[in-house]
């Protein structure tokens, strides 16, 4: 019996850890080979979609988040229920597995993820009589010592993108429940875009949709005090400015109204189409678990999405650099850490749709309520047309 495993982007940095598992895998398991293909990010979809159509399914599958729940709404994928155990399954932080589960269907197993976490310029927070050692937990928080900041200082609290993932972050739904119309053209919005437009008045907020280039800029120049960033940040503040990376420090990422984290999430799935679903599940189930999760995040320098892993003094333990610092302050965001994901097909549409539509009100003074109104008639568009 042969199983065909696909990742992306994991070779050949990580040959010699995937060997080993497969090879540990075939030793448990004598009438079954492992063939390891690695693919492009760009490529996997179509491939996949192709080979299923083809009647020649592989059985592991590396999806993010958002192209495994669109197969699994579609009936493409194995329901993980019906093969895992309740601990099993509970082994996975809440969030992240529930990112995945569609109608009590589990479509995927979670595998390595990613949190944001909150860089802060020490110098200019206590320039402003504000203590980098009790850090704001909050939005809101986070926007009261902005204002302090530009106060005191001068300078502004952050520069972020416009784009649809600040809806989530405040509990605002982009798409009804059953995905077939848009649901954010609320008061609800309005408010969120009325505080983002007082920010900017006040100076808390640069007026600027900064992609993640110009928010190095910003934050390596000392015109902000904060950078809402994942991990990678430090190598590119590290080289832009090594005299702003020595005064940063690096907490949990505030939360909004709906206390979550979003998480960036890599998955395997089983293809219904799978000739051996049960063995499949069991290869999945065995790169996940907490054992080899561990081992992978050391070597990889991700997150875990496994409860256990992160008892590992490697995730608590601090040489008081900035890079230990951001890791813990990640590991101890994923507790809340969830995986946002529209949910359809032309997802990639939608969030241009309302990206689009948050630049033009911050940006260039269009009416809320009227663009709004347009960006939902815009995705309601792209909707009927999947």
């Amino acid at each position: 019996m042969k199983l065909e495993f696909w990742t992306i982007a994991l070779q050949p940095k990580f040959n010699d850890y995937f060997n080993n598992l497969i090879a540990q895998y075939q030793q448990q398991n004598p009438n079954v080979t492992v063939e390891w293909k690695d693919l492009p990010y760009d490529s996997i979809s179509q491939k996949l979609l192709t080979s299923i159509a083809s009647g020649n399914s592989p059985d592991v599958v590396n999806l993010n988040t958002e192209f495994a729940s669109q197969m699994g709404s579609k009936g493409a994928l194995a329901d993980f229920n019906e093969y895992l155990t309740p601990e099993e399954k509970a082994s996975y932080f809440d969030g992240i597995f529930n990112s995945t589960v569609l109608d009590g269907k589990a479509y995927a197993l979670p595998w390595y993820t990613g949190t944001q976490v909150l860089y802060m310029n020490t110098k200019i927070v206590k320039e402003a009589g504000l203590d980098p050692a009790s850090p704001p937990k909050t939005r809101s928080e986070m926007i009261e010592w902005g204002k302090q900041i530009k106060e005191k200082t001068g300078k502004a609290g952050y520069a972020q993108q416009f784009a649809y993932n600040l809806l989530p972050i405040e509990g605002i739904p982009i798409l009804s429940d059953d995905k077939k119309s848009a649901a954010f053209n609320t008061a609800e919005t309005v408010e969120m875009i009325n505080n983002l437009k007082q920010q900017i008045a006040d100076g808390v907020l640069i007026k600027d949709d900064a992609k993640f280039d110009k928010q190095i800029q910003y934050y390596s120049s000392e015109q902000v005090a904060f950078e809402l960033s994942s991990p990678a940040f430090i190598n590119f503040l590290k080289t832009s400015a090594p005299d702003v990376y020595k005064n940063t420090i690096a907490v949990s990422l505030p939360t909004g109204k709906a206390n979550i984290r979003l998480s960036n999430s890599m998955n395997l799935v089983v293809p219904q189409k799978s000739k051996h679903v049960k063995e499949a599940v069991q290869f999945a189930a065995l790169i996940t678990n907490a054992d080899n999760q561990t081992s992978f995040s050391k070597i990889a320098n991700t997150l875990p999405s496994t409860k256990k892993s992160i008892e590992d003094p490697f995730f608590s333990q601090s040489d008081n650099t900035l890079e230990s610092q951001a890791k813990i302050a990640s590991a101890q965001s994923l507790d809340k850490a969830v995986d946002y994901l529209v949910g359809v097909p032309n997802s990639s549409d939608i969030g241009k749709a309302i990206g689009k539509g948050l630049q033009e009100i911050l940006l260039n003074g269009a009416d809320t309520q009227k663009t709004l109104d347009a960006v939902e008639k815009e995705v309601n568009d792209i909707l009927n047309k999947q």
